[in-house]
């Protein structure tokens, strides 16, 4: 997965220069607010910030996932007894220190330029060390920049989604339906994961916080006549003038908690 993520960066840097961020979503994430909304607020933002949530990994999961080699059994193993992961180990490094956290990130162009050309090996060591490292997405960039003076200062460890879990706490997370619509938009996130498929509550979304009713979520940018129920947003006008909703301001309200003095003294701890 780092890999394939990795690759698709390297893809980015190569075709264009003209990004700040980039943001992995999967098919199970949905948009809380309106493109203009986040637009509008992370226009007024440091472009080296990195939202990527975070934990130095203690306790437990020292020993069942730092620990672990995962090896493919049909390449590298022969015995039928060793198919069982958990019985090759390794001793923990000792040249950097182990952050976990969600895989859900938005990272900075300046710290992926980093990850990518990997000018102190940093990124190639940990790389290495991931290779072989139960949920690695939920480690790696969470290391590297952990592990980096430079970096450091600019993790915000938020992952920008509302998330809800059982408790304890299952390998993934509760769907979200009708129940949990409230709690999504009093998070200020601006997105959420995951949903069952065509779940009424995406619905809701659709009509109360996106304002959508065609295939796209309408913005500043979509001139088009919608006389006639033609789809405003099939004309595309200036992209760099938004019109900001009730989305931008609670996002904004976020934001002022996760840049706040207490807050940050919590980052890479």
């Amino acid at each position: 997965m780092i890999a394939c993520t990795l690759q698709a960066i390297s893809i980015l840097l190569k075709e264009s220069s003209e990004w700040d961020w980039f943001i992995n979503l999967s098919a199970s994430d949905y948009p809380l607010m309106t493109q203009d909304d986040l637009l509008h607020a992370f226009s007024n933002l440091s472009r080296n910030l990195n939202f990527i949530e975070l934990m130095q990994i203690t306790g437990w999961k020292l020993n069942q996932r730092a620990k672990p080699i995962i090896i493919d059994p049909g390449l590298y193993l022969s015995k039928k007894s060793d198919l069982a992961w958990t019985t090759q180990r390794r001793s923990l490094p000792t040249s950097f220190k182990l952050f976990t956290g969600s895989a859900w990130v938005m990272l900075s162009r300046s710290f992926l330029e980093y990850c990518i050309w990997g000018w102190d090996n940093l990124p190639r060591t940990i790389l290495m060390y991931y290779t072989n490292f139960v949920s690695s997405p939920e480690g790696y960039f969470h290391t590297v920049i952990c592990n980096n003076e430079e970096f450091r200062p600019t993790a915000v460890s938020h992952d920008l989604h509302y998330i809800a879990w059982d408790s304890p706490p299952k390998q993934h997370p509760i769907s979200l339906s009708m129940k949990d619509f409230d709690k999504m938009v009093k998070s200020n996130a601006p997105f959420a994961r995951k949903f069952a498929r065509d779940d009424p509550v995406l619905d809701k979304i659709d009509k109360e916080l996106l304002g959508r009713k065609s295939r796209f979520a309408p913005g500043a940018w979509c001139i088009g006549n919608p006389d006639g129920g033609a789809d405003p947003c099939s004309v595309r006008g200036n992209d760099s003038v938004f019109r900001p909703g009730p989305g931008a301001v609670r996002f904004q309200e976020l934001l002022q908690t996760l840049l706040s003095e207490d807050f940050q003294k919590k980052q890479c701890t």
